[in-house]
Order: structure tokens, then C-alpha cells, then sequence
């Protein structure tokens, strides 16, 4: 049955765009930016691709884009899924297969994420090394076989690509630190006492997306580089935070990451 949902949504991007991208990247709240600058491009509303469903969040414009940038074939999703808008991680991660299913063989996953460790302010870009998946659900979960369930996740980001990462902000003289990164389900902010206790398990900052999509990737053997936009400090850190303010604070530091990702596409 999934084999042919993804079957007719490639069938209908490629009636828009013949292409066969190497790159696949989503861009979390308020980072869209990126995708302005692909050239030769084709732009897709998830509403008009078959079992795609729409985003219904401030600063996720829910739109496909296909083209080239930096060089490379790229197919970008501009704005993200959430469990917490009501979708299953089955309708989360769908796109992630389609992705590919079109060809590409590395995924690039940003987000905007809150600090709990104390070295990270409001502003800084840091490399996804490892998370924790504390959403208490899991995209492989009733897989019917298409892939193995038990998937081991040791080294769900890329090596590699994260040397590429931070050898390319050293470069650009963009500070990118590394560090791990919790998943919970949202919508609601953490409490302060849930952030002291995912500092005590070793969590560096926090979220609500990003891991569906790592776990999905990492089962149809794709690299995955994971950066994470810093954009408050987490409850009983910092001060109150919304969603205005995540979203004004990650437009500001998409310039850099949208560097760091340009260079990288280069060098891959």
C-alpha cells in the first residue's frame, strides 16, 4: 500500500519537475528562507501531491521546492509536519520516503530548538550529534515489513557530514557547536522541571519534530546531517517564550545556517 501512495506522489512531482535531486532538505520554523534561492525551480504546495498533508503552522509554508542550489540537484521542503498538529507519523515521515524515492541519497533536517545547555544562546547554530526520542512514539511502529523494525540507531547522524558542517563554519567563522537533542511531542513549552530533567539525561536542547524524520531516513539508508537553530533558552533558563518570538529569532540566524548548508552542498 505505501509503495503505491509513493508511486503516484512521484508521479505527480515529476509531471511538474523532471529532476533527480542528490539533496533533501527540510527547513524548520521560520527558516524557509533557503528555498528563495534555489534557481530553476518548481514550486509544489503539499496540498496538490497525492497523501501529502498540509502544514497548518505559522512559519511553515508546507510548499515542495525542486531545483538546483550550490550546485546541486536539491528538493526542499519549505516548512514541516508535527505530531502535535494531529498527523501520524505515518503522514510525517511520508514525504521522507517520496524524497527518496526521487533519488536523493542525504538529507539535510533543521529546526528551531530551545537551549538547556548553558553554553547555548539565542542565535547559535549547533550540529545535532545524537537525540533522544521522547516523543513516546515511533515512526517504525507497525512497519508491516517494509523495512527491519529494529533498526539499529548508533549512528543516526552522519559522521562525516558533520565533519564537512563544522569544517565549513570554521571557514565561514560561524561558531557551530555539537550537542544532543531531545524530541518531545509539543505543542505546549517544556515545564522547567521537565527541562531539568532532560539536562540530567543529557539533552542539550529541545523540540518538537526532527527525530520522526531521522529514524524514517536512517531505515532507507540515507546520511543525514542535523542542524538545530538555537532560538530561546528553555523554560526555567531563560524567559517566557512563543511561537512569534521562535520565529523572529530563527529568521535572523537562517543567514548563517543557510551559508553553512550552501558550503556544505558544495563539498558533498
Amino acid at each position: 500500500m505505501i509503495r503505491t501512495k509513493i508511486e503516484q506522489a512521484l508521479k505527480m512531482i515529476q509531471m511538474k519537475k523532471e529532476i533527480k535531486p542528490e539533496v533533501g532538505i527540510i527547513l524548520g520554523s521560520g527558516l524557509g528562507v533557503l528555498a528563495e534561492e534555489v534557481e530553476n525551480k518548481a514550486v509544489i504546495p503539499f496540498m496538490e501531491i497525492p497523501y501529502f498533508v498540509s502544514s497548518t503552522v505559522e512559519g511553515h509554508e508546507g510548499v515542495l521546492v525542486l531545483g538546483t542550489l550550490a550546485g546541486k540537484d536539491v528538493v526542499i521542503m519549505r516548512g514541516r509536519l508535527h505530531y502535535y498538529e494531529g498527523y501520524s507519523l505515518d503522514e510525517i515521515t511520508f514525504p521522507v520516503q517520496v524524497m527518496k524515492a526521487l533519488g536523493i541519497r542525504t538529507l539535510v533536517l533543521t529546526n528551531a530548538s530551545g537551549a538547556i545547555n548553558p553554553s547555548y544562546e539565542p542565535g547559535d547554530l549547533v550540529l545535532i550529534k545524537d537525540h533522544i526520542n521522547f516523543m513516546g512514539v515511533n515512526p517504525m511502529r507497525a512497519d508491516k515489513g517494509e523495512s527491519d523494525n529494529f533498526l539499529d540507531l548508533t549512528n543516526v547522524y552522519s559522521a562525516a557530514l558533520g565533519k564537512i558542517a563544522k569544517s565549513e563554519a570554521k571557514k565561514l567563522k560561524i561558531k557551530l557547536q555539537d550537542g544532543i537533542y531531545i524530541a518531545v511531542s509539543g505543542p505546549t513549552y517544556e515545564t522547567p522541571a521537565e527541562i531539568q530533567f532532560f539536562n540530567k539525561i543529557g539533552a542539550d536542547m529541545v523540540g518538537m519534530s526532527t527525530v520522526p524524520e531521522a529514524i524514517i531516513a536512517r531505515s532507507l539508508g540515507l546520511e543525514i546531517l542535523g542542524l538545530a537553530c538555537i532560538t530561546n533558552k528553555a523554560a526555567g533558563i531563560g524567559a517566557r517564550h512563543t511561537h512569534q518570538t521562535t520565529l523572529a529569532v530563527a529568521q535572523k540566524i537562517s543567514y548563517n545556517l543557510n551559508r553553512v548548508i550552501k558550503n556544505v552542498l558544495k563539498k558533498i
